[in-house]
């Protein structure tokens, strides 16, 4: 195992507050792991509070499914390279050894979203400590999502069985954030056939989930059968024409970490076309609301967590960028937002076990409406680590 990281330099860019941030952040996380020990918080909170995960598909309260458990031991691998305390490196090992078991058993994995579960949880392990095992349960779970791979479409289906007709040749903008696993894969193995699929699919969304004006649908179909591509829709979004903020800031975190894959300027451009759409759009306090089509006065949800994706999509893509100035302002963008982040939309001490208020999971379900949620918690915390260590490392 890799020596512990050293704690954090007290930098911190003004007015963003971000070693008292990563503070508050610590003290959250040590009680979480103290309530919640080897199991699973649920995807949001509910009256502030993290409950056991829900049980589901035949598995206990508090097990690891669904797919959003990921974003725990990825809070726990951070929280560790911030601060260097072995409680939190004890506590990702002891999920890295669960995720290393799910991914043999093959345990509620009939969905695109094995990048954020498996990236987070063992190729951070393997990234940062040289676990073996978290390594091998990783490509296990690649193989797992090549599956998912539509020929002759050229796309990673989203949900449910293959043969599921409603589902059948469906993608959506959250799956730039799971290929990185693929790409990784590649990249441990050298085989095409993963950095195939990554290229081919991304290629896909760019050209058919990317709008004429810039905006982006959630979701996308396509004929399974001769490759058509047929229509863009929304499940999570005001309605199938507006642009869910969420997904936005997958486009713009997605296609800029593509972009580092695939070496294509379309997929850079791609990704400015979606950060300057979804800055455009933003109130007054810079954090969006649940779909971009709200504005201020219109007396919206926020979603908190669209907000912390598109800081860590608004660095990404600067650090890509030749042009120095388009690269500024995209940084001076991602700290004004997180610097409301940091100072408006976080708990008091005690006042909830997120790390982030007022996020929103799935409003037209009235689900996660105002609430912390794991994703929105673990790329805020994301977030103030690209600024509290300068020389961070990314997982994706």
């Amino acid at each position: 195992m890799k020596a512990s990281p050293a704690p954090m330099t007290n930098v911190t860019t003004p007015d963003l507050r971000v070693p008292d941030a990563v503070d508050a952040v610590l003290k959250t996380l040590r009680r979480n792991i103290s309530a919640f020990g080897a199991g699973y918080p649920d995807d949001t909170t509910t009256g502030l509070r993290y409950r056991p995960r829900t049980p589901r598909g035949g598995l206990p309260e508090g097990a690891n499914s669904g797919w959003t458990t990921g974003f725990w031991p990825g809070m726990l691998w951070l929280a560790w390279e911030l601060s260097g305390d072995d409680v939190f490196l004890a506590a990702a090992e002891e999920h890295a050894v669960d995720f290393e078991r799910r991914a043999f058993a093959d345990e509620d994995l009939d969905h695109h979203d094995l990048g954020f579960l498996f990236t987070l949880s063992l190729v951070s392990a393997w990234r940062l400590t040289g676990d073996e095992a978290a390594r091998e349960a990783a490509l296990a779970a690649a193989d797992r999502l090549m599956r998912r791979f539509l020929e002759p479409a050229g796309i990673i289906q989203a949900w449910g069985d293959l043969n599921d007709p409603a589902q059948r040749g469906r993608t959506i903008i959250d799956s730039l954030m799971n290929t990185p696993l693929l790409t990784w894969a590649a990249e441990q193995t050298g085989e095409r056939r993963y950095a195939d699929a990554v290229r081919r699919h991304v290629e896909q969304l760019r050209r058919h989930i990317v709008r004429d004006d810039d905006s982006t649908f959630h979701t996308f179909y396509w004929d399974a059968e001769t490759g058509e591509p047929l229509r863009g829709g929304t499940e999570q979004g005001a309605a199938d024409g507006s642009c869910w903020a969420r997904g936005q800031a997958w486009g713009i975190y997605g296609f800029a970490l593509n972009h580092r894959a695939v070496g294509d300027p379309r997929l850079l451009e791609a990704s400015r076309r979606c950060a300057d759409y979804f800055l455009a759009h933003l109130p007054a306090d810079d954090v969006a609301y649940w779909d971009l089509v709200f504005g201020d006065g219109s007396g919206a949800q926020r979603d908190s967590s669209a907000a912390a994706i598109a800081v860590c999509g608004l660095e990404e893509l600067a650090d890509q960028l030749d042009d120095a100035a388009a690269a500024a302002r995209y940084r001076e963008a991602a700290d004004a937002i997180l610097a409301s982040l940091v100072a408006n939309y976080t708990p008091a001490e005690g006042e909830s076990d997120a790390l982030l208020l007022h996020g929103v999971y799935d409003l037209p379900k009235n689900n996660g409406v105002d609430e912390g949620n794991l994703w929105g918690d673990y790329f805020y915390l994301e977030a103030l680590a690209r600024r509290a260590k300068p020389d961070w490392a990314r997982y994706w």
